[in-house]
């Protein structure tokens, strides 16, 4: 069995709880994160915050507020529950992108979110001293649709420029640099 689900409402359960764990784990929510300026607690506030007004804005999907002034581990179970509903009960509805062409719900919050959710578990696992490793499935999978895009992806703001790792280094490493972090960034200290 793949580490990665095929079935994109479960992909999005793997990667909430991978993450969830990691928001359990912290000890320390000033700690510096990869993404440059950010702390562990940046890095869940960005998945927190941003999915709400990308669904309210391009699908008139409205998600429940969460309290992001209290316990983070809490508003990030809340966040998991309330998107796993919304792919239960509103999956299949379709979305029609400029860009990306006709999608559905389920397709959107996969491509979107749930890849961000995995590539942030990196950033929250490194900054916290936690098991930061990925699902080699979906390492290879995103390398692959990616990687071809390299020069658009560094130029869009969404990720930094791509940082060089070696040849022979691991799908993870490399899919880690072409997003723009350093595999072998460690926290300070």
């Amino acid at each position: 069995m793949s580490d990665w689900p095929e079935d994109l409402p479960e992909r999005h359960r793997v990667a909430a709880a991978a993450f969830g764990e990691r928001v359990r784990g912290v000890g320390d929510w000033s700690a510096p994160a990869p993404p440059e300026g950010w702390d562990a607690r940046d890095v869940v506030l960005h998945l927190l915050e941003w999915l709400p007004g990308l669904l309210s804005s391009s699908l008139g999907v409205e998600l429940p507020a969460v309290d992001t002034d209290g316990d983070l581990a809490a508003a990030w179970e809340k966040r998991t529950a309330d998107v796993d509903r919304l792919l239960a009960t509103d999956g299949d509805k379709p979305y029609e992108s400029e860009f990306f062409g006709q999608m559905t719900l389920a397709e959107v919050v996969d491509r979107f979110y749930t890849n961000d959710v995995v590539m942030h578990t990196w950033d929250l696992a490194r900054a916290t001293g936690q098991d930061d490793r990925l699902p080699r499935a979906f390492c290879e999978q995103s390398f692959a649709g990616m990687e071809p895009m390299a020069d658009v992806l560094s130029s869009s703001g969404q990720f930094g420029p791509r940082v060089p790792v070696p040849d022979d280094a691991d799908v993870q490493d490399r899919l880690i640099g072409l997003i723009g972090r350093d595999p072998s960034w460690r926290a300070p200290g």
